[in-house]
């Protein structure tokens, strides 16, 4: 990965290889954290943030749901993200990773209100998620044979380090198969999310997506697309669907901070549509990196100025 020069650690910048924890850290034996992935893009206007704020408060809720007390407010982590871009010079668009974990204390599964919670955040630059020219030729992906998560068992709306290792399993597979990524079922056998995407399909002109009983993680981007599509006049619905409705698809993308909005071009190795970026998909990635250039409004506030 493109390291970056620091990483703030618990109230301090630390240099990025001096930034360790102890080998019995709560998290790392039992999946205990809660993390967001935030982009920064260039624009006409300097560098910014996009839905910063959406985050932070995503990761605040992650750790209510999991009961871990966290001592930071969300105007304190956003400016503590903002700060960490700014001291890494990376002027030309970023990744940033702020997580929170069980830190070293007690071992065990029911960690006392009194266990020590701790916070790191990371800056680094990170191209495309799923390949240099993903955002216009599209990706191949698989239905996985893992599910996700039946309901009111790990929950699916936080963002949680100890969900992933489900999403670890999917993309895994996938990639051993020769696919780009994974597409998870349900419980139910009706589709819910790629392994760290949201997924829409489009229809005669219909854009659909699994709501959020399907056991996805509500994605900001997957939120900030159908708000897009609404302003363009895009019908979006969110409701169950059937597996063999990917195979019949005029064109499906994938969502998600890391991956943007990538099109997909075949599943399961049956083409979607002409097996190319469709016009629908076109016209969202559009409006949506517009957003960075200048060309859509940001009428909503979605962007940061980091200083």
């Amino acid at each position: 990965m493109n390291k970056s020069e620091w990483i703030w650690h618990n109230g301090e910048m630390v240099p990025w290889e001096d930034a360790k924890v102890h080998v019995m850290t709560h998290a790392l034996h039992y999946g205990s954290s809660v993390f967001e992935g935030i982009r920064v893009y260039k624009t006409p206007d300097g560098s910014k943030a996009f839905r910063l704020n959406a985050h932070t408060k995503r990761m605040l809720e992650s750790a209510k749901i999991h009961r871990m007390p966290m001592k930071w407010s969300v105007d304190e982590l956003n400016t503590v993200c903002c700060e960490l871009v700014v001291k890494n010079n990376l002027d030309d668009g970023a990744y940033i990773r702020p997580i929170a974990y069980r830190g070293y204390g007690e071992i065990g599964l029911a960690p006392s209100a009194s266990h020590p919670v701790d916070l790191s955040v990371a800056a680094w630059q990170w191209g495309t998620y799923l390949g240099a020219d993903a955002l216009e030729n599209g990706v191949d992906v698989c239905i996985s044979s893992w599910q996700r998560v039946a309901p009111n068992t790990i929950p699916a709306l936080a963002k949680a380090g100890g969900n992933y290792l489900s999403s670890t399993l999917i993309s895994m597979e996938a990639r051993d198969r020769g696919f780009d990524e994974g597409i998870a079922l349900s419980t139910d056998g009706t589709v819910s999310e790629g392994a760290g995407e949201n997924i829409f399909v489009i229809k005669d002109g219909v854009v659909y997506t699994p709501g959020a009983a399907a056991s996805i993680l509500t994605g900001i981007t997957r939120h900030s697309v159908m708000v897009l599509a609404k302003e363009a006049g895009i019908e979006i619905v969110q409701q169950s669907i059937p597996r063999e409705m990917l195979y019949i698809a005029d064109e499906i993308f994938l969502t998600g901070t890391a991956a943007e909005i990538t099109p997909v071009r075949s599943v399961d190795r049956l083409p979607v549509g002409n097996s190319e970026r469709g016009e629908i998909t076109k016209r969202l990635q559009d409006v949506f990196f517009g957003l960075f250039s200048g060309k859509t409004d940001d009428k909503w506030g979605w962007l940061t100025a980091l200083k």
